[in-house]
């Protein structure tokens, strides 16, 4: 590791030792942190995991009984029947912290009108489970949407902190050790010389 350009003194050694303690110590926090961050990190990755697979599967469910119910409905009541204006849904966005990260939060506002004011005379019970299962799902495309985003953001905020901990790690704690190390050695040096120069002097005066 190259020592820093410095000029080898006592004062210099001092602020680099601070420099030192105060790098070591924030070395410490973030890496607690990063680590904390990952446990939470692994958390939301498997919420995410299950949300995928239950929108999945319910999609799935709910564009098959779709399919079905069109195949036995004539296209013009299923055609009014999607175009019908339904429950009024309200999407609130705002923030939450996840590990002091600010993450969206999404709230639904559903308002408590009839789900779909279409006549149950004309629309098939098929055609109207199908279209209550899309409308449940949207619900979870939604949470799912928000997890997924959450994960995103926390999975960067992770690898910036893990270049942090290395830049720390590798680069200025071993840094600023060697050139401790190094000015010690230097004054070490100079105290020997002064040494030998104080003997010599007291030698000739001695002798």
């Amino acid at each position: 590791m190259a020592v820093m350009n410095v000029n080898p003194t006592r004062m210099e050694m001092k602020r680099l030792q601070g420099r030192l303690k105060t790098a070591t110590r924030g070395h410490k926090l973030l890496k607690d942190k990063t680590d904390e961050m990952i446990r939470r990190f692994i958390t939301l990755a498997e919420e995410n995991r299950r949300l995928r697979k239950e929108t999945e599967s319910e999609l799935a469910k709910a564009l098959a009984d779709f399919t079905v119910a069109k195949s036995q409905t004539d296209a013009r009541i299923v055609e009014e029947a999607i175009l019908m204006p339904g429950r009024k849904v309200t999407l609130a966005c705002s923030k939450r912290k996840v590990m002091g990260i600010d993450v969206p939060s999404i709230q639904i506002e559903d308002n408590k009108g009839d789900m779909y004011p279409y006549s149950f005379l004309s629309v098939t019970a098929q055609l109207d489970d199908s279209l209550r299962g899309l409308n449940a799902v949207l619900y979870k495309l939604i949470q799912l949407a928000e997890t997924e985003k959450a994960c995103n953001m926390l999975a960067d905020e992770i690898e910036k902190n893990k270049r942090r901990v290395n830049a720390l790690e590798n680069i200025m704690i071993p840094q600023l050790t060697e050139t401790i190390k190094y000015i010690k050695m230097k004054l070490d040096e100079s105290e020997r010389s002064a040494t030998v120069r104080l003997m010599k002097v007291k030698d000739m005066i001695n002798g």
